[in-house]
């Protein structure tokens, strides 16, 4: 069972003549951008309008500029029929052209532009609730296809009346891989989105398996799901310290895919609370239903696993997810209590609210056995990384300068970026102040909540190449990223994709 609107490839693209002759009854709406022109109130159109405009014979040049002003960035404008063999045609505005990177923005913004349009293209025509939707790809096949699979998507699972979004196609047929890949890219997204926005009452850890079996059903990945008693074995306090408050047993989701051969591999572990009260140390009821969203990192590491396995890419990826809920009963974890972790280390639970990190240590010590070239934890972890980024960026605490800039170079080109934030010795050293155990789950002096929670995490690893991603402040959107409606984001998904992509042999 799936709410998502999947957007899927059509048939082989042909020239918009070919494409349209045959009258269909219901015919596409044809997508297709406009550019600032360098004088004011001036556009031309792209390639792809300029050839459609050659067939109508100079119609839908003249049709736009009687229109109005010239359409802006990100807009949309209905010019309704413009030729007797096409359907209703929607332009776009893409701003100004020969957009690049800008490196202080550390933002390609002509990719972004892209996806603005191709967004735009589509939520028109679902506005004019057409049943299919031909978009061209504005000079990049990839930030289309991403743009048009992200928009034209709605959580609806548990709605007696769904909306039905368009099918979407190419206009022209130009970079068909470009168009898969950002299709593959966009909708892995989509999934991601989908699973932080199920109601906590149906993804349990148990539900989130399923899903993940039936989402990954004839990949070439390999899936183990784990039991709490293998945990026990495995020694991991830690995480099973934060299931004793929940009805709900806890899993381990172990995923393997095996596409570099004898290469180390990548190791992804997410963070998968899937439903945080906070336990004893219980949070404000106030937005609390947000929390559904707290495993948005199992979310997103798993969705990237979607991603490189219908990709293909040459790599050696394994995604680990600890998933449990965090509730408060006569069973739970009460403030002071200690408990050990994997690697022997204790630790001293202060505040059962900061439970992310103690499901992540027991994670991140089982990932140091796999032999890893470099590990990536992703968590919503703390509300300090909101207030520190906003929606921004991810927060990024790594060990190696090198894989942070490979990281961020993959986020300039997503649009999805990312920005480092300080793991120093002062930090991890405010987690040592433990009256109890080896270590405090929180720090006991105020101010860098996100770098003591990084701080933290880094006794788990022995690793040489780790990195923390924390998404607290990325994990919903409220309006910023204009191509994602309201919701839980999915972010960074994609920026994810893009650096295993590095890794490929």
């Amino acid at each position: 069972m799936s709410s998502m609107a999947r957007i899927v490839g059509r048939v082989p693209a042909r020239s918009i003549r070919t494409l349209y002759t045959a009258r269909p009854v219901d015919r596409p709406v044809v997508v297709v951008g406009v550019v600032e022109g360098h004088e004011k109130n001036t556009f031309d159109l792209t390639p792809a309008g300029e050839r459609l405009n050659l067939l109508t014979g100079g119609l839908l040049g003249s049709k736009l500029a009687g229109s109005g002003g010239v359409v802006k960035a990100g807009g949309s404008r209905v010019l309704g029929e413009v030729h007797d063999d096409i359907g209703q045609v929607v332009v776009v505005g893409l701003g100004k052209g020969g957009q690049g990177v800008d490196r202080e923005e550390e933002l390609h913004k002509g990719k972004e532009a892209v996806r603005c349009a191709a967004a735009a293209g589509v939520r028109a025509a679902f506005q004019m609730k057409a049943g299919e939707v031909n978009i061209e790809d504005f000079g990049d096949s990839e930030a289309a296809g991403e743009g048009a699979s992200l928009a034209n998507w709605g959580y609806q699972q548990f709605k007696k009346e769904k909306k039905t979004f368009p099918v979407v196609g190419r206009l022209e047929e130009v970079d068909s891989v470009g168009w898969e890949t950002g299709l593959v890219l966009g909708n892995s997204q989509n999934w991601a989105r989908e699973l932080m926005e199920a109601p906590a009452n149906f993804l349990t850890p148990t539900q989130f398996c399923k899903e993940v079996e039936r989402e990954l059903a004839g990949m070439q990945v390999e899936l183990v799901v784990r039991e709490e008693e293998w945990a026990r074995e495995m020694g991991m306090g830690s995480f099973l310290s934060v299931s004793r408050g929940s009805i709900e047993p806890a899993k381990f989701l172990e995923m393997r895919y095996n596409g570099g051969g004898d290469s180390q591999p990548v190791v992804l572990v997410g963070k998968g609370v899937t439903f945080d009260t906070g336990g004893i140390s219980i949070k404000p009821s106030g937005k609390m239903d947000a929390m559904r969203a707290d495993m948005g990192g199992a979310a997103t590491v798993t969705a990237t696993m979607k991603a490189v396995a219908s990709l293909g890419l040459k790599v050696n990826l394994v995604v680990l997810v600890p998933l449990t809920e965090n509730m408060p009963d006569g069973a739970s974890t009460k403030p002071g209590d200690v408990v050990t972790a994997m690697n022997g280390v204790t630790i001293q639970v202060d505040n059962t609210d900061a439970e992310g990190r103690l499901i992540l240590a027991d994670a991140l010590c089982y990932a140091d056995t796999l032999n890893p070239r470099l590990v990536m934890d992703v968590a919503t972890l703390t509300g300090a990384m909101s207030v520190a980024l906003g929606t921004a960026a991810t927060g990024v605490f790594s060990n190696k300068l090198d894989d942070f800039t490979m990281l961020a170079e993959c986020g300039t080109v997503t649009g999805d970026r990312v920005w480092r934030m300080p793991l120093w010795q002062t930090y991890k050293d405010k987690m040592k102040n433990s009256p109890l155990a080896d270590l405090n789950n929180i720090s006991l002096t105020p101010g860098g909540g996100s770098c003591t929670a990084a701080g933290f995490l880094s006794n788990f690893t022995t690793c040489s190449s780790w990195m923390h991603l924390d998404i607290a402040g990325v994990m919903s959107n409220e309006g910023e990223v204009k191509y994602l409606d309201k919701g839980m984001s999915g972010r960074p998904t994609r920026t994810m994709v893009k650096f295993v992509e590095k890794f490929t042999v």
